[in-house]
């Protein structure tokens, strides 16, 4: 049939849903390859890929339910029947949008290993992700925050590092998991920038500023040094074992200085589209901002002028008297 199979196109029939190891029989060794291909030939990052093999686990799982015997066996009905039956169980359009992603990216893979005769997700339609407005802080709202990681600064090694990585936040734009996984060595004090890697393990260099260096720069003299342990791995962000701070940690420390400055909602990800607001509503144009987030695609960031125009209407609407 020409065109695309849309997802709330009559399904199959799946009767309940399969047991925890119920997959077709050759499917472990199918995604342990899908698994290597992702990580060693796309580079993609860890969370990534726990995140696709549980997506065609999951596909899998259902198809077998649906009496597939092994992997070749993957059909466009069987494609549906896993979307329709997870929009039933209520996944979000993003939701829905990610995982048929994740298997369209695997039956593109499996047609090329020869595991499958043809795709049967080539001409699958999923909903488009809902392109709502992320959250963002005012400048007041951001000056607040950085106050009050500064004022716990003084409270002990925990307090320095908070206030380093909430600065470092707000000030890069960069990813929570970008950010922990600097080292002490990506900072440049002397061109006043931050060496980061990104998504597909892509380096590039994001300004800093100055009250980011100097929060970076009394974490190292008064703070790291208590928390670093033998073994300790260079690391510029600590646990308070010694350990390389994780995201989850950090965002923990992001809430303490919220909650502190009586702000709600606010997490890593919110400071990167603060950041990215900011220099937009200062004057930088779309492809610097690209280059600061490290989108690998300008229509990525173009979710920021949305943003800004929000920002404009919302003022207008306050501030003029006939509006």
């Amino acid at each position: 049939m020409d065109g695309p199979t849309p997802v709330g196109s009559p399904l199959p029939a799946a009767g309940p849903l399969p047991a925890d190891g119920l997959l077709p029989a050759d499917a472990p060794a199918v995604l342990a390859r899908f698994v290597d291909w992702l990580r060693w030939e796309r580079g993609r990052s860890p969370a990534t890929v726990r995140a696709y093999r549980a997506d065609v686990t999951a596909l899998l799982r259902h198809a077998a339910g649906l009496g597939v015997g092994d992997v070749g066996g993957l059909t466009t009905a069987h494609v549906r029947s896993w979307l329709g039956a997870g929009a039933a169980a209520g996944w979000s359009r993003a939701t829905t949008a990610r995982r048929a992603a994740a298997a369209r990216t695997f039956t593109s893979w499996a047609v090329r290993q020869e595991v499958l005769s043809t795709d049967p997700a080539a001409r699958l339609a999923t909903p488009r992700r809902s392109r709502h407005l992320p959250r963002v802080l005012d400048e007041a709202e951001a000056r607040r925050l950085c106050e009050a990681a500064g004022a716990a600064a003084g409270s002990g090694p925990v307090g320095a590092r908070d206030h380093a990585l909430v600065e470092l936040l707000y000030a890069t734009g960069a990813r929570v998991g970008e950010v922990v996984g600097v080292d002490v060595g990506d900072v440049d004090r002397e061109r006043l920038a931050l060496r980061v890697t990104g998504k597909g393990d892509k380096q590039r260099v994001v300004p800093l500023g100055l009250p980011a260096l100097r929060a970076v720069d009394r974490w190292l003299a008064q703070g790291r040094p208590a928390l670093a342990v033998d073994g300790s791995p260079p690391a510029l962000f600590l646990g308070a074992r010694g350990g390389r701070l994780d995201q989850r940690q950090a965002r923990e420390a992001v809430a303490r200085a919220a909650r502190a400055a009586g702000l709600t909602d606010v997490h890593p990800h919110a400071l990167r589209h603060t950041a990215a607001t900011h220099v937009l509503d200062g004057g930088a144009d779309l492809r610097c901002v690209q280059e600061l987030l490290g989108h690998a695609t300008l229509t990525t960031t173009e979710i920021y002028t949305h943003v800004s125009q929000a920002r404009l209407l919302a003022a207008y609407h306050r501030a003029h008297p006939r509006a």
